[in-house]
């Protein structure tokens, strides 16, 4: 059993005053971030998932804007694997299986944002590419949503995704279950 730390799109955009800022996003941010430290300590594979916008009317992670940008929280370091994506799942368009293949990994700790897109997308995705996932729910963020004229806050939200993820998709933890789990 091979474990590697997956980030998703844990960028400037999300961040408050961005253009899509998530309802608690600099928590979820700092938990990610302690859960990376540990991980870098104990010299597991790190990968780095971040999502470019490639329409024209895009309104958050243009190419090219400090937005895009991975937050400073999490900032990838040299010889940690940085995947750019532009779909919800993180595998669509990308080599990020064979990145995962090629380094022998079996089991992943996803993180990041959105928890309701593509955090759920990409852990659908990795269950059924056959890794063994971890979701680590306080070190995710989302935002309210609006479905039929009926606001649902981010914190239901975010509960719902991690209560359908946690019944057949992932283990749901704390990122202090996660490093403790290291």
């Amino acid at each position: 059993m091979t474990t590697a730390l997956l980030l998703v799109d844990i960028q400037n955009d999300y961040f408050p005053g961005g253009p899509m800022a998530l309802a608690g996003m600099t928590a979820a941010a700092a938990k990610a971030a302690s859960l990376l430290a540990t991980f870098r300590h104990k010299s597991p594979p790190i990968f780095h998932v971040r999502h470019l916008s490639l329409g024209d009317d895009a309104g958050f992670f243009v190419p090219g804007t400090a937005g895009s940008e991975i937050n400073a929280a999490v900032t990838p370091e040299a010889g940690e694997s940085v995947t750019e994506k532009n779909e919800p799942n993180s595998f669509v368009g990308t080599d990020l299986e064979a990145k995962l293949r090629d380094d022998g990994i079996t089991d992943l700790v996803i993180v990041g944002a959105m928890s309701h897109m593509c955090i759920d997308a990409t852990t659908r995705a990795a269950k059924d590419m056959g890794f063994a996932c971890t979701v680590v729910r306080n070190a995710c963020a989302t935002l309210d949503m609006n479905f039929e004229g009926t606001v649902v806050p981010a914190a239901q939200v975010h509960a719902a995704f991690m209560g359908a993820l946690g019944q057949a998709y992932a283990t749901v933890v704390t990122a202090s279950d996660a490093a403790g789990n290291l």
